[in-house]
């Protein structure tokens, strides 16, 4: 087994930790402090990182991305999750490969513009009522005069508000199933502006701040056939077609501040005297780093082979879940161990400790809870079997 990365991989995964950490990181601050990224701002930056070559990097290369294949892609990822969502999901943009889907004039409209970053998407599928049971929502579209009306609500819907247009996914109608009544859902690209359609401010929260979430309301909102991404009623097919993978991206954003959060642990752990010695020569704080550099190093182990086994067309849910789960709840971990190896100071934001620590709470709940995770693991152990 090869373990080793290519030279391309290298000079990828170099490339794109010299930027984040000459280019965003010197801003994390602000955005720490005023809980916005200025718009001035996220545009200079999204310019430096379409000049670098590093925006829309997920992305096939016929559509004007950069092509990664999986691996790169994932070693990509972790670097970029050193720093916070604001900097580096908002400036450095991986379009939702659900785009892949579009054709015809769509492409043209949405898919192109975003790779080249002229237009920004957003998902909107969780609802209030419907969170990881899609098949719960109550967002309907309706069929009506060679139209579609669309009404009902969307939320936690993540930075919609500098978004230009939606991937919005709604109940289309309903089938029988073993189980009564099933819902049929569509995939649409609704675009900002569209009468019936209003954005609202979402819920202040205590992770990735300036990374906004935001509430969508349809009213009577009517778009044409044409808006249908994929085919009416099979939006379950287009977004298990593509967005598979961002669990993936989770789990190695994950990696990423787990590696800046043991890095800050040694150093402090070398920095710090007490009793006349340095804190990392007592087992208390000694075995603490031991422990977490044996979680990470499992965890980004797990999410490279998940992406190798993307890479191979081999990889199933269960891989993508046992990444996802492994990453996320090994940086609250590492990110509560590096906090209280600091004292009182891991708790001050002069540091990043804190804001990596507030940041790792929801990297268990959104793009499928842990307990979400462990349901498709265990189901992937027992079906085979009869289970």
């Amino acid at each position: 087994m090869d373990f080793a990365l290519t030279e391309e991989q290298e000079l990828i995964a170099k490339t794109t930790r010299d930027f984040v950490r000459a280019e965003l990181v010197p801003h994390e601050q602000e955005v720490e402090d005023t809980g916005v990224l200025r718009t001035e701002l996220y545009e200079e930056l999204k310019a430096k990182a379409i000049d670098a070559g590093l925006y829309a990097a997920n992305m096939p290369t016929e559509v004007g991305g950069a092509g990664l294949d999986a691996v790169s892609w994932v070693l990509y990822e972790i670097e970029l999750g050193y720093t916070g969502y604001a900097l580096q999901y908002s400036c450095v943009a991986r379009p939702s490969n659900i785009l892949m889907a579009c054709e015809g004039e769509q492409r043209e409209r949405y898919l192109l513009p975003t790779v080249r970053g002229e237009r920004v998407d957003c998902l909107a599928m969780t609802e209030p009522g419907a969170g990881s049971d899609v098949r719960g929502m109550k967002c309907s579209a309706v069929e009506k005069g060679g139209d579609f009306v669309i009404n009902g609500t969307k939320h936690f819907i993540s930075h919609a508000d500098h978004a230009d247009y939606v991937i919005l996914f709604a109940a289309s109608g309903e089938e029988d199933s073993g189980r009564g009544k099933k819902k049929l859902i569509t995939s649409f690209l609704v675009d900002k502006g569209t009468p019936g359609l209003e954005v609202l401010p979402g819920y202040r929260n205590v992770s990735h701040r300036g990374y906004n979430n935001c509430i969508l309301q349809f009213n009577e909102c009517r778009v044409p056939k044409s808006a249908v991404l994929g085919e009416v009623h099979r939006g379950f097919e287009v977004a298990n077609t593509w967005l598979g993978a961002t669990r993936l991206q989770v789990a190695a954003g994950c990696v990423g501040r787990a590696r800046r959060a043991l890095e800050a642990a040694k150093e402090w752990a070398v920095q710090r005297v007490q009793f006349g010695q340095q804190i990392g020569k007592f087992q208390g704080v000694s075995f603490k780093l031991a422990d977490m550099a044996v979680e990470l190093r499992a965890a980004e182990l797990l999410t490279l082979e998940a992406a190798w086994k993307l890479q191979q067309g081999t990889s199933t849910d269960m891989d993508m879940a046992i990444a996802k789960l492994k990453a996320s709840e090994m940086l609250q971990m590492v990110s509560d161990e590096a906090l209280q190896i600091h004292g009182g100071m891991g708790l001050m934001s002069e540091l990043p400790l804190e804001r990596i620590w507030r940041d790792a709470r929801i990297e268990r709940i959104w793009d499928g809870t842990s307990e979400v995770q462990r349901h498709i693991i265990s189901r992937s152990l027992l079906r085979p079997l009869g289970g």
